[in-house]
C-alpha cells in the first residue's frame, strides 16, 4: 500500500492506495474533525496504516461518505465500522450496488458478505456539510447509476471518484454504465469548475481540469 499526503489551506488530504483494484481512499482532515471517503481497505496490514494516519492526526473521525458502491470503493467499510459507529452517505438515485454488494464481490473473486446497516442520502446536486466540512456534490453518473463527485470549492478541490482519472474516464460496461451519460456527467458537472481545480481521483495520480479539458482523449472541452 502506498500513502500520501497534501496540505491544503483548511484542510488535508491523506491518500491511501488499497485493494486488489489499487483504489485511492482519501483521509481528509481539519481543525480536530475528520472524515473518509472511499474506504477500499482490503486486509488488516492497509487498514492498520489508516488507523495510525489517524490517530497522528489527533481527530475524531466522524463520518464515511461515499463516491459510489462499487466494491472496490466500499471493500473496508465492514472493516471500518467494527471500531467506528459513523454515518455512512450515498447518492440514494439508485441503490443497487449498495444492495447487491455481497454478489458484486463474488463476480470479483472475493469473498464479502452483505452489509447489515443503511446509509444516509447525498443530495444529487446541491450543497453539503458533514462534521464541518463543506462540499458540493456533483451527481455524475455514467460510470455507476449512484456516482457523486464532491467540490470543495474553498479549498479549489474536486474527488472525482471513477467519473474523471489523469488522461483517462471510468469504465462503462459495469451495471448501468453509460457512456454518453459519463461524457455530459464530466462535461457539464466537472468541466464546468475552475481550470485550476485538482481532481483527486479514484485511481491514479491527481490532475486538474484544465489539463484533462484539453489532454483527455475520452472527453474533450466543447
Amino acid at each position: 500500500m502506498v500513502s500520501s499526503f497534501f496540505y491544503l489551506f483548511n484542510m488535508n488530504i491523506h491518500k491511501f492506495v488499497v485493494g486488489p483494484f489499487q483504489e485511492n481512499t482519501y483521509l481528509l482532515t481539519s481543525d480536530s474533525n475528520s472524515i473518509i471517503i472511499d474506504p477500499g481497505f482490503y486486509n488488516e496490514s492497509e487498514y492498520s496504516v489508516f488507523a495510525k494516519t489517524l490517530a497522528a492526526s489527533d481527530t475524531t473521525l466522524k463520518a464515511v461518505v461515499l463516491t459510489h458502491a462499487h466494491v472496490d470503493h466500499v471493500l473496508g467499510l465492514q472493516r471500518l465500522m467494527k471500531d467506528y459507529d459513523i454515518p455512512v452517505y450515498l447518492n440514494h438515485s439508485d441503490l443497487f450496488l449498495w444492495e447487491n454488494f455481497g454478489s458484486q464481490a463474488t463476480m470479483f473473486g472475493l469473498n464479502q458478505v452483505q452489509f447489515g446497516f443503511d446509509t444516509e442520502p447525498l443530495p444529487a446536486d446541491d450543497e453539503f456539510n458533514v462534521a464541518g466540512f463543506d462540499f458540493t456534490c456533483l451527481y455524475t453518473p455514467g460510470h455507476a447509476p449512484d456516482h457523486t463527485s464532491l467540490y470543495f470549492k474553498e479549498e479549489q478541490v474536486v474527488i472525482s471518484g471513477d467519473a474523471l482519472f489523469r488522461e483517462s474516464i471510468g469504465r462503462t460496461d459495469l451495471y448501468k454504465g453509460d457512456f454518453e451519460l459519463l461524457k455530459e456527467s464530466i462535461l457539464k458537472k466537472l468541466y464546468t469548475l475552475p481550470e485550476e481545480t485538482i481532481v483527486y481521483p479514484g485511481h491514479g495520480e491527481k490532475t486538474t481540469i484544465g489539463y484533462e479539458k484539453q489532454h483527455n482523449p475520452f472527453v474533450k472541452a466543447e
